[in-house]
């Protein structure tokens, strides 16, 4: 969810829609997210997403930095437009998947920007019109929740459209938003220990599903951040990191660090980003300033070195000897 700063209007025109929509198309075509509900209304919008391997904050920062760039200089303004960080709610699908595909894409009703369903059908807004077939999205997911409706698309879609037309009535749902998010034994103090997980969970972020669903959260993101604890202890320093992958690569550690862009040192760079960033989860800053790069420029050697992640766990696998 985000919303614009002091709620102004962070989509003046189909062109600013279309643009956030392009951004987001390019990240689930790199395989980075799949969407499954989104709605864009004039100073917010909500996505239901799934992250891949790429992390979430990644992609939202990818995704809102590029946009209000393009925003600014589009209608001649400076400055913020977000209202500071996005939110995000991590939830248990078997409970809310389709509860929230229906409940976001009926947010142009509830409204009162639209005045009923058969509007909402050709509103290209939403996902509800690409689920629909009247507006195409290639980059969307739509065969994954018209699956849960059956096995013949025409036969979901009548399903999935009587299924958004019963929950019209239901009006606004306190369960499904952030002020009424309190499933877990404790409320929000029971999930404000997730701190570095998969997702760098902060205090300020919400879990929507029951108390054993908290649980496992929890647990997963204590295992996960015991592992990359475990890692870096055996990895000296990023000194260390930079001159091994430099060896593995027939280069000289200043290769890396001296603003060289031949194939090979760029190769480099991203296995040593990909290491360092992703796989033990160490500041994207601080190599920044070793190999001199700017820190969205690591973000995209990391997923670049993702790409042979079996080699570079190798090379990781040498120094941990």
């Amino acid at each position: 969810m985000v919303r614009g700063l002091d709620c102004q209007v962070i989509f003046r025109d189909d062109g600013d829609r279309d643009d956030f929509l392009k951004r987001i198309a390019r990240l689930t075509e790199a395989g980075h997210l799949k969407v499954y509900a989104w709605a864009l209304m004039p100073n917010h919008a909500h996505l239901l997403i799934r992250t891949g391997a790429y992390p979430l904050g990644r992609c939202m920062r990818s995704l809102l930095t590029g946009y209000a760039g393009r925003f600014n200089r589009r209608h001649h303004r400076t400055g913020h437009l977000f209202q500071n960080r996005y939110k995000s709610v991590v939830v248990d699908e078997e409970t809310y998947f389709l509860e929230l595909v229906r409940y976001l894409h009926l947010n142009p009703l509830r409204a009162g920007i639209l005045d009923n369903l058969r509007a909402l059908e050709r509103f290209p807004w939403t996902g509800h019109s690409a689920l629909l077939g009247h507006v195409q999205r290639p980059w969307y997911a739509a065969d994954e929740i018209l699956r849960h409706f059956g096995t013949r698309r025409s036969v979901a879609r009548r399903a999935y459209r009587a299924f958004v037309a019963a929950g019209q009535a239901q009006g606004r749902r306190p369960d499904l938003q952030g002020g009424g998010l309190r499933r877990s034994v404790g409320g929000w103090e029971a999930v404000a220990v997730l701190r570095r997980g998969r997702e760098a969970f902060t205090t300020d972020e919400r879990v929507l599903g029951s108390g054993a669903f908290v649980e496992t959260l929890y647990q997963q993101v204590e295992q996960q951040e015991a592992q990359r604890r475990a890692l870096r202890r055996r990895v000296p320093d990023l000194r260390t990191l930079i001159a091994r992958v430099a060896k593995a690569s027939h280069l000289l550690p200043e290769a890396l660090t001296g603003g060289g862009q031949s194939r090979a040192i760029t190769r480099a760079r991203d296995g040593l980003a990909y290491l360092w960033v992703e796989v033990l989860g160490a500041s994207g800053r601080e190599l920044g300033r070793a190999l001199r790069i700017q820190p969205f420029t690591v973000c995209r050697a990391a997923q670049r070195g993702r790409q042979e992640r079996e080699v570079w766990w190798k090379v990781l696998g040498v120094i941990l000897q």
